[in-house]
C-alpha cells in the first residue's frame, strides 16, 4: 500500500514572532520517514518550508488537498510553527498569519482526514496549544463537557502539547518533534524494530514531566500499524522457530555442556540454538535458572524458559501471526 507524507516548517513570520527550529524540524522527518533503517523505502515526502518559499494559506491549503485528494494508503502530516488559539478554535499559523487571521483552522484539516479514504492518517502537531487538533469547536462546551474529539476510524493525532499550554523549543527543534525523531530513530521500537504513534506517544509522554509540556495522543484506530521499521532486536524469522524451540510457551528446555562451544562434546547443531538464546536473553524474551549467565546454564546442564513477552511472541508464531 502507497503512504505519503507532507512536513511543514515555518520559521518566518510576517507579523507573529519568529522561531528556529521549524525547518530543522521539517527537514529531519522528511530525511527520517522517507526510508526505514534498513534503506527500504516508507513514506513518499514532501517538504514545504519558509526556507524555500513563505507558506501560505492558499498554498498550505493546496496542499492539503493534494495531500488527501483520491488517495487510499497511508498519510502522515507533520507540522510545526505557530499554533493559536481562537473564539472559534485552534489554528495553524501560516507566514502571512496575525493575530486577527493566524492561518487555517486545525478544524479544516481534521474534516480533510475525517472525509479521505485514507487508509490510515497521522496528524502531527509541534506547536502551542496543539491539543485543539482534532477537537471541532462545534462540539465544544462551557459546561461539563468540553475538550470533545471526533475522529472517524483510522485517524490519529499527535500533539505537542495541551489546547491550553504553549510548546517550546530547544537545541535547533522543537520540544516535542525531537523526541518524536528519537522514537523514530529506534527509542520506540519493539521487538520486531516496528515503530507505531503509539509508540512514540509512550517513548515522548515519558520524557516530559509534569512541569514540561504535556503531548496529546488521540486515535480511531483498530490496528498499529508501522509509522517506520528499524532494525529488530530479533528477526521474525527467529521468532517463528520459537515453537520448535520449545514444546510449549511456558517449557523449560534443558541444557548441557553440548550447548558450549569450547567444551569439548560441542554439538554444532546445539551451538547454533545457544546464539539464538543468547539473541532472545539480550531482547528480554528468554529467561534462565537462577538468572546465570548462558556459558554457565550450559556447563551446569541447567534449563532456560521464555519470558513472558517471549511466550506471547511464541503464541503469535504458533498461531501464524508473524
Amino acid at each position: 500500500m502507497a503512504r505519503r507524507a507532507l512536513l511543514v516548517g515555518i520559521d518566518d513570520y510576517q507579523s507573529l514572532g519568529s522561531l528556529t527550529g521549524c525547518v530543522a524540524d521539517a527537514k529531519a522527518m522528511h530525511d527520517l520517514l522517507e526510508t526505514n533503517e534498513d534503506g527500504s523505502p516508507n513514506y513518499d515526502c514532501r517538504l514545504l518550508t519558509s526556507a524555500q518559499a513563505a507558506v501560505t494559506r492558499k498554498l498550505l491549503r493546496a496542499s492539503w488537498i493534494e495531500l488527501f485528494e483520491n488517495f487510499e494508503g497511508d498519510v502522515l502530516f507533520h507540522f510545526s510553527g505557530h499554533g493559536t488559539p481562537t473564539k472559534v478554535g485552534g489554528f495553524l499559523a501560516t507566514s502571512e498569519g496575525d493575530k486577527e487571521e493566524p492561518g487555517l483552522p486545525m478544524d479544516e484539516l481534521l474534516l480533510l482526514a475525517n472525509d479521505s479514504k485514507a487508509r490510515s492518517v497521522l496528524l502531527i502537531l509541534d506547536c502551542c496549544h496543539a491539543g485543539h487538533m482534532g477537537n471541532p469547536a462545534i462540539l465544544q462546551s462551557k459546561g461539563s463537557i468540553e475538550n470533545q474529539a471526533q475522529l472517524r476510524e483510522g485517524v490519529t493525532i499527535l500533539a505537542a502539547s495541551r489546547p491550553g499550554e504553549p510548546s517550546f523549543e530547544e537545541d535547533g527543534h522543537g520540544v516535542f518533534t525531537n523526541l518524536v525523531l528519537g522514537a523514530l530513530g529506534g527509542g520506540a521500537a519493539d521487538i520486531r524494530g516496528r515503530v507505531s504513534a503509539a509508540s512514540i506517544y509512550a517513548y515522548a509522554e515519558q520524557a516530559l514531566g509534569s512541569w514540561d509540556q504535556r503531548p496529546m495522543y488521540k486515535s480511531h484506530a483498530d490496528r498499529l500499524a508501522p509509522v517506520r521499521r528499524c532494525e529488530p532486536a530479533v528477526s521474525d524469522s527467529l521468532l517463528r522457530e520459537l515453537p520448535k524451540i520449545f514444546m510449549e510457551a511456558n517449557s523449560p528446555f534443558q541444557m548441557d555442556p553440548s550447548y558450549e562451544h569450547t567444551h569439548p562434546s560441542a554439538n554444532p547443531d546445539h551451538v547454533k540454538i545457544f546464539d539464538k538464546f543468547k539473541l532472545l536473553r539480550n531482547a528480554r524474551l528468554l529467561v534462565t535458572e537462577e538468572n546465570r549467565d548462558l556459558y554457565f546454564i550450559a556447563l551446569g546442564s541447567g534449563w532456560v524458559r521464555l519470558s513472558s513477552l517471549g511466550q506471547f511472541y511464541w503464541k503469535l508464531a504458533k498461531g501464524k501471526r508473524i
